[in-house]
């Protein structure tokens, strides 16, 4: 057994800014998608909330929970309602000369005609990711790791928000800036519009994975 310390590979005097960094770099190390495993990924999780807890009990990777799926979304309370969805694709903003800081953006796409996959609206379900949905829809959002493990799939909202239950990888300011992602992110609001393929921003550089093979 290690200690959740060894887990993260930081020292045991390492404050939370410091385990939330390290949770960052060995997420993505040991995601099954990009050479870890499953066994590997949950313990990093645990590990992560032991430390925030206070708890530096050494973690029995056998008795975590084999059922247990860190990239699992919240369900929808009772009752819950589709969403409608505005998108604009964030490679077309330059063409424009627009930015995410303008508050018309999404009437100026409107005006400019553009049309789908650059921009458009799709529903949502309820306990449906807004990636899920944009695929369903035929479309090809970024994405990598499915599990709330990198900044691939992230979204800047322009209106609404997205709950994303197991997103440990975006820092606060960029959450503060709206940003979410897509892959875990379900939406919490009737109506919501969003920029997708936001994760070239210079602030994602260090929280992407290598592209899918379809990139």
């Amino acid at each position: 057994m290690e200690s959740p310390f060894e887990v993260l590979r930081i020292d045991p005097d390492a404050d939370e800014a410091e385990i939330e960094r390290a949770f960052r770099r060995r997420v993505k190390e040991t995601h099954p998608d990009h050479g870890g495993s499953v066994r590997e990924f949950r313990t990093v999780h645990a590990a992560r909330e032991q430390l925030l807890e206070g708890d530096s009990t050494p973690i029995d990777a056998d008795r975590l929970d084999p059922d247990a799926d860190p990239a699992a979304t919240a369900e929808s309370p009772p009752g819950a309602t589709a969403s409608s969805v505005r998108y604009l694709n964030y490679d077309v903003l330059a063409d424009y000369g627009w930015t995410l800081e303008d508050d018309d953006v999404f009437e100026k796409a409107d005006e400019a005609g553009l049309e789908a996959p650059d921009y458009g609206q799709f529903r949502v379900d309820p306990n449906e990711t807004l990636l899920e949905a944009a695929e369903d829809e035929g479309f090809k959002w970024p994405f990598a790791c499915r599990g709330g493990a990198c900044a691939n799939c992230a979204v800047a909202m322009a209106d609404g928000d997205l709950s994303t239950p197991v997103d440990h990888i975006l820092p606060e300011e960029m959450l503060e800036r709206g940003i979410r992602l897509s892959c875990v992110g379900t939406p919490t609001t009737q109506n919501a519009s969003v920029v997708y393929n936001v994760k070239h921003l210079p602030e994602l550089d260090e929280l992407r994975l290598p592209p899918r093979p379809f990139e």
